[in-house]
């Protein structure tokens, strides 16, 4: 029955389509441009334009699925006036805890295998595990260091999604997102650990805002430091004014009706379960990544993008060239029946353990789908600029099924997300309460 009822709300939401370091972060436009950290030209010149007629000169620099996608192999295609402006290769450091950290506590991490062919570390604490990963497991150390990288404490805010269908239908929809690090957290001010931690790593609550017909609808994901205990997903309803905690296999289901399934969804655009993922390095070179923004309100505005397929045009940032490793990452065998994906292969940037681009194949390992999500670089009070910061926007294209869903952190009218302290009092509301926010309990203060 509990299948039943959140098939039917998934559908609901489906159906209705989106609606959608230095001083504290400033407001205005400036914060969002790198400066501080020399750059370099990059193998390509800066002022570059990759368009339809040059683009061949430069695949390899492109991702496989972008190449089919210009090349008109999928159902969603560039446009003949699709262009990207290279701009400088920035040098983005690490916070300066995190770094301390990596250094303090790496040495102490090891790798356990167990019979069924699945992976977990010990001695973790805080910082990066692997900093210079290697073989043996060079690829699945890529993937832990990509779950564990640096990411503000706290981030909260609102998220903007359009939903669009293979006759540019299309639907808006806007949630608030807290998503937020109890533990092995290294950030200025902040204990590795927060005494109200109650044992969980890390949170990621979504309430929807708008339209009316699936406002405080919610989705609450739970990952604990005890890395025996499997990851928790509770599902807020309003008709039925109670939560519902779904399946540990629900892995594959649609976080709120979008293209995105629970294991997309977060930095990187791997949410998974790593300890049952395995994941091998097939490729190292370079490739086009966006990694700064002119402004928010670019971003927000959506005739700054190439219709119908979503990806932004040169006013909104320009791209680099950036060091990647290509990585395949899958379910290991044991784990692997039922499964929706056969493999996503996922192109990580070597600085910033990033991957803007992921590609999946379903599970009769055809192509399925594929995003192009820009992470941008935000400044953190305290801490400075960094690119490790979850803002993003970007398109997941579903080539099957004819369907896209763009999303973006920040609302049509630029407003961000926010960090740490300045999630205390954000549009009139207190994003640092834990007992609302990162436990299964607060669902049920929603309503009040």
């Amino acid at each position: 029955m509990k299948r039943m009822i959140v098939c039917a709300i998934a559908f609901m939401v489906f159906a209705i389509g989106w609606n959608a370091g230095g001083a504290p972060a400033q407001a205005d436009d400036s914060e969002y441009q790198y400066a501080g950290v020399p750059t370099s030209p990059g193998p390509v010149p800066p002022g570059t334009v990759i368009n339809m007629q040059n683009w061949q000169q430069y695949k390899q620099y492109i991702p496989d699925g972008m190449q089919k996608m210009m090349a008109g192999e999928t159902f969603w295609k560039m446009p003949a006036d699709f262009e990207i402006e290279i701009g400088p290769t920035h040098n983005f450091p690490l916070p300066k805890e995190f770094n301390a950290d990596t250094e303090k506590y790496s040495s102490q991490v090891k790798i356990v295998h167990s019979a069924d062919g699945s992976r977990t570390i010990t001695g973790y604490v805080a910082g990066m595990p692997f900093p210079n990963p290697t073989e043996p497991d060079k690829g699945w150390k890529i993937l832990v260091n990509m779950w564990y990288v640096y990411v503000p404490h706290l981030f909260c805010g609102y998220d903007t999604f359009y939903l669009q269908d293979r006759y540019g239908n299309m639907q808006a929809e806007k949630g608030i997102q807290v998503y937020r690090k109890l533990s092995h957290i290294s950030d200025y001010g902040q204990p590795v650990n927060d005494p109200r931690a109650a044992g969980i790593y890390y949170s990621e609550y979504i309430m929807l805002t708008e339209p009316e017909q699936v406002k405080y609808t919610a989705n609450l994901t739970l990952y604990y430091t005890d890395l025996s205990k499997p990851i928790d997903t509770f599902l807020f309803i309003p008709a039925l004014r109670r939560s519902l905690r779904l399946s540990a296999g629900a892995r594959c289901s649609p976080v709120v009706g979008t293209d995105y399934a629970q294991d997309d969804a977060n930095k990187s655009n791997f949410n998974g379960d790593w300890r049952i993922f395995d994941a091998n390095v097939i490729g190292e070179g370079q490739t086009l990544q966006m990694m700064t923004i002119s402004s928010w309100k670019n971003v927000g505005n959506l005739d700054n993008y190439y219709r119908p397929v979503f990806f932004p045009k040169p006013i909104i940032g320009k791209f680099e060239i950036r060091p990647t490793w290509k990585l395949d990452v899958r379910r290991i065998p044991s784990r692997a029946q039922g499964y929706c994906y056969t493999k996503s292969v996922m192109y990580v940037d070597k600085v910033t353990y990033v991957s803007q681009n992921k590609e999946i194949y379903d599970a009769a390992g055809k192509f399925w789908k594929m995003t192009q999500e820009m992470f941008i670089g935000r400044n953190v009070p305290h801490e400075g600029y960094t690119d490790d910061t979850d803002n993003w926007f970007g398109p997941m294209w579903d080539m099957q099924a004819a369907h896209l869903t763009m999303g973006m952190s920040t609302d049509p009218q630029g407003d961000a997300w926010k960090f740490n302290e300045d999630c205390k009092n954000y549009q009139g509301r207190n994003f640092d309460d834990i007992g609302h926010y990162s436990l299964a309990s607060g669902l049920s203060q929603i309503l009040r």
